[in-house]
C-alpha cells in the first residue's frame, strides 16, 4: 500500500510484555520473602519443589466504544498528551469497594495467575539482599576441582587446538631460514598446538561455625526458626565462597560437634549451658581455623535461658576474647513472648562493631534478621 509506514514497536510487543510479566513476578515475590523464605515446607524439601505465587495480573488499555452509538472512528486530533488520564471507572481504586464492612461488594475484583518459582528464585532475590560483612584478604585455599587452562605449546595435537598465529610464524622462520621469506610449503613440523594442564584455582576460604541450642526449652517453634535461619545463611554463604567449610555445634549442658544433617534433625533436653559451647568454638579457632587463613563466621541460636549468672559471665569472657579474632559474631535469640532473657542482658553490655544480636519472635523476623546479620554493601 502506498504510503504505508510499518509499526515496527508491535513486532517488539511480546517481547516488552514477557519482561513486564517476568518484573511483576519478581515485584511480588520480594513482597512476599518474609513468608517464603519462612515456609517451613520449602527448608524441608529437596530444593526441586515448585511454589504457586499469586501474582496480579496485566491486561492492555484499550478504548471501548458506546455499543449503542452506530459505527465511529476512534480518531481525533485534540490537544491530549501521552500518559494524560482519560478518565475512571466508577469504583476504580476504591479499596473498599468490595465486601466492605464485610459485606458483599456490587464491583469487579483483581484477576490473579499463579506463577511457578523454585527455591533458586527466591533465593536470589534474597541474596541480592544480603552481603558479606566485614570481609578481608586472606591467603587463598586451595580447591581440589581441576581447572582446564592452556598454558602450554606442542608440536603435536588435537587439529581443534591448533594455534594457528605460532603455526603461521614456525612456518615463516623455517622458510626464510632456507632462503624463502614467504608462508607456504607447509610441513607438519610447522604445526602448533595448545595444551591444557590440570590445576587447582586459589580461592578465598571461610569457615562457618553453627551453634545450637537444643536445651529442653528450645520448643518446635523456637526448633524450627533455628533451622531456617541456619538454612538460609549456609545457603547464602556457601554462594559466596567456593571453599567454604561448615562446623556445626550443638550443646546442652555440654556441647559437642555434629554432622549437619544432625544439626538441623536433633530434638531437644536436658538443662543449659552455653558456655560449654563458647568453649568448643574458641578451640576449634585455635586448632583448626587460624584468623590470619580464614574468614570466620560463628553464629550461635538460642532462646537466652542459661542455667546461671555465674554461666553467663562465662560466656561474656569467652565471646570477648573470640571477637577479634572472627569477622562477625551473631547470637539469635528465638522467643515466645516478650521477655527478655538473663543471657540477652549480659549480652547487651559487650561493645563491639563485629557483634550483633537479634531477635526473632515470628516467622517474618527471619528475613529483617538475615539482613541485620549480613548488611547489602550499597554502591
Amino acid at each position: 500500500m502506498a504510503g504505508f509506514v510499518p509499526d515496527w514497536s508491535l513486532e517488539r510487543k511480546g517481547v516488552a510484555d514477557q519482561r513486564r510479566h517476568l518484573e511483576k513476578i519478581k515485584e511480588a515475590l520480594r513482597e512476599r520473602l518474609p513468608d517464603l523464605i519462612s515456609d517451613e515446607t520449602i527448608i524441608a524439601s529437596d530444593g526441586k519443589r515448585v511454589l504457586k505465587v499469586p501474582i496480579r495480573s496485566l491486561e492492555q488499555y484499550k478504548f471501548r466504544f458506546h455499543p449503542w452509538q452506530g459505527d465511529r472512528v476512534g480518531q481525533d486530533q485534540g490537544d491530549g498528551r501521552p500518559g494524560d488520564v482519560l478518565g475512571q471507572l466508577p469504583g476504580a481504586g476504591d479499596k473498599k469497594g468490595a465486601g466492605q464492612d464485610g459485606k458483599p461488594g456490587e464491583l469487579p475484583g483483581v484477576d490473579y495467575i499463579e506463577a511457578d518459582v523454585t527455591l533458586d528464585d527466591i533465593a536470589g532475590l534474597l541474596f541480592d539482599e544480603l552481603g558479606l560483612p566485614y570481609l578481608t584478604p586472606k591467603p587463598k585455599a586451595t580447591i581440589p576441582e581441576p581447572s582446564w587452562t592452556f598454558k602450554d605449546i606442542s608440536p603435536k595435537g588435537l587439529m581443534g587446538n591448533l594455534d594457528k598465529r605460532r603455526s603461521l610464524k614456525q612456518n615463516l622462520v623455517r622458510n626464510a631460514l632456507a632462503g624463502h621469506a614467504r608462508v607456504g610449503d607447509w610441513k607438519d613440523a610447522d604445526l602448533r598446538f595448545k595444551t591444557w594442564v590440570d590445576e587447582s584455582k586459589p580461592e578465598d576460604n571461610a569457615v562457618i561455625i553453627a551453634m545450637r541450642d537444643i536445651s529442653g526449652s528450645m520448643g518446635d517453634f523456637k526448633k524450627m526458626m533455628a533451622r531456617t535461619f541456619a538454612f538460609w545463611m549456609l545457603k547464602f554463604l556457601r554462594t559466596q565462597y567456593r571453599a567454604v567449610e561448615v562446623v556445626f555445634l550443638v550443646h546442652h549442658t555440654q556441647a559437642r560437634e555434629v554432622s549437619e544433617d544432625e544439626f538441623f534433625q536433633l530434638g531437644e533436653s536436658g538443662g543449659t549451658k552455653v558456655s560449654s559451647v563458647y568453649q568448643l568454638c574458641q578451640e576449634i579457632i585455635q586448632t583448626r581455623y587460624g584468623p590470619d587463613r580464614w574468614n570466620i563466621y560463628p553464629i550461635h541460636f538460642s532462646d537466652g535461658d542459661n542455667w546461671s549468672d555465674a554461666d553467663n559471665r562465662r560466656t561474656v569472657d569467652l565471646l570477648e576474647s573470640m571477637l577479634p579474632l572472627v569477622n562477625a559474631f551473631g547470637y539469635t535469640e528465638i522467643r515466645e513472648g516478650g521477655y527478655t532473657s538473663t543471657l540477652m542482658s549480659a549480652f547487651n553490655r559487650v561493645s563491639h562493631p563485629r557483634f550483633k544480636m537479634v531477635t526473632i519472635t515470628q516467622r517474618e523476623d527471619v528475613f529483617p534478621a538475615l539482613k541485620a546479620f549480613f548488611p547489602r554493601k550499597e554502591g
